[in-house]
């Protein structure tokens, strides 16, 4: 069959399930949950899968799921949609406890549904070489690191980020490239989509000022005040700022979890979250030992300890322009694009986990359209649904025909150009390395 015939029957079948498609994702919009806890969502997009008559692998990364369709000899392109939320309290549709799907997970999720929806029940998959996995996977957002540091403790998981742990149970083994479809307000809306995209990596620490406690009234020269040392630790990354060079992105965030039970007690122990990104590894590696100085040059000056629990959270990503071009190509024939309608490259300090798989294999991750309002913000809302949830689902469908078509040559060609920078095997070495738990006690000096 032409493959221009497949696209009209994977597109007139994403059609036929446009309704549902939108339904699902205002489903999960509704029922917003953080990573590694989405059971509900996982159960709905089983259910989702199921209603297509295909079987589901559940869980995948200790929540999540994966559908997979096809067949004939070939490459395996998995397709991703992402489980989690964030928390945006300001937001009006807020769930309860502050969850929000304001980064446009859900859509992700509906998107991936139809496009399973146009290969699978137009016949298409059958006519491709190769095999398609439709993977809902857990935990992009490296938030709630307190209840991931338990996950990992009690030996549940082992990385903080779903994609991460789903390559470690042996998803991505057979996987040869990922399409990956997000959403964003491209300039104000006037532009459809953004083509490819690169990102920060980051590291993340967890911290514990250790000092010593002691009536703040009658005796406060008998305490140790952890929560001082981490306000001057605070005050020595921002010093540090001005030694980032502009090119490399850096950005450290930093928030104090604990700081003190009772106000007439000296503190003895705060805690802090620190976030360090940039645009190469050795960038995050530089700030990292930077930031750990300013640390522990806090618990010197009051004379306490610290405890700097640091590890590698996502690498940098670069996209794969040879994939993102099909993406790109089928939005102009099939999507109502013209030319001018495209950002071709974004650059931004963010982070995600699909990172660490570009590491690996080829992989796209475009920015499509259809919202309004600033991601993670009390502004994210869908402005189009046509455009968000349903036009990026047959773009999706339509690349993996241009992939697979015939004896994928266009998949294969793609592969051979990729040159990885790890195997499975180094980067998980490499990631274990990155693990440490340093103590320093600055009462010893």
């Amino acid at each position: 069959m032409e493959k221009e015939e497949l696209k009209r029957r994977c597109i007139e079948a994403i059609e036929r399930r446009k309704e549902e498609i939108i339904r699902l994702g205002e489903s999960i919009y509704r029922t917003p949950e953080l990573g590694y806890k989405e059971f509900e969502t996982t159960k709905r997009m089983e259910e989702a899968f199921a209603s297509l008559g295909l079987k589901t692998v559940s869980p995948i990364a200790y929540t999540g799921c994966k559908a997979s369709a096809g067949g004939r000899k070939g490459p395996a392109v998995a397709v991703m949609g992402e489980l989690d939320s964030v928390v945006c309290p300001e937001h009006k549709d807020c769930a309860a406890n502050g969850n929000m799907h304001a980064c446009g997970h859900h859509v992700q999720l509906a998107n991936l549904f139809g496009c399973a929806a146009g290969l699978t029940e137009s016949g298409v998959i059958d006519e491709l070489s190769g095999t398609v996995d439709f993977v809902a996977i857990p935990a992009e957002e490296c938030v709630d690191l307190d209840y991931r540091d338990r996950l990992i403790k009690e030996g549940n998981i082992q990385f903080y980020g779903g994609k991460q742990e789903y390559l470690l149970r042996g998803g991505m083994d057979h996987v040869d490239m990922i399409l990956q479809c997000h959403m964003m307000e491209v300039e104000g809306g006037r532009k459809c989509c953004t083509v490819d995209t690169d990102t920060n990596g980051f590291m993340s620490k967890s911290v514990k000022f250790i000092g010593r406690s002691a009536h703040a009234g009658i005796a406060p020269h008998e305490g140790i005040n952890a929560l001082n040392m981490a306000q001057l630790a605070l005050n020595n990354i921002n010093a540090l700022r001005e030694t980032f060079r502009e090119k490399d992105k850096v950005r450290v965030s930093a928030i104090i979890t604990s700081g003190g039970d009772l106000v007439n007690v000296v503190p003895s122990v705060t805690t802090m979250q620190v976030m360090v990104r940039a645009a190469s590894v050795e960038a995050m590696e530089d700030a990292g030992r930077k930031v750990d100085r300013a640390l522990k040059a806090g618990a010197l000056a009051v004379g306490g300890k610290v405890e700097i629990h640091g590890q590698i959270g996502y690498l940098p990503l670069s996209t794969d322009s040879a994939l993102s071009g099909l993406y790109r190509e089928n939005m102009v024939l099939y999507g109502g694009a013209d030319e001018d309608s495209f950002v071709e490259h974004y650059e931004t300090a963010g982070s995600t986990d699909l990172g660490d798989m570009c590491q690996l294999v080829p992989c796209m991750h475009v920015w499509a359209s259809g919202i309004s309002g600033g991601l993670h913000s009390k502004d994210f809302k869908i402005e189009d649904y046509e455009r968000a949830y349903v036009l990026p689902a047959k773009m999706l469908a339509l690349t993996v025909i241009d992939l697979l078509y015939g004896d994928a040559d266009k998949a294969k060609e793609i592969m051979g150009a990729y040159r990885p920078k790890f195997t499975k095997e180094t980067y998980i070495k490499y990631m274990k390395e990155h693990s440490v738990v340093e103590l320093f006690d600055g009462s010893a000096i």
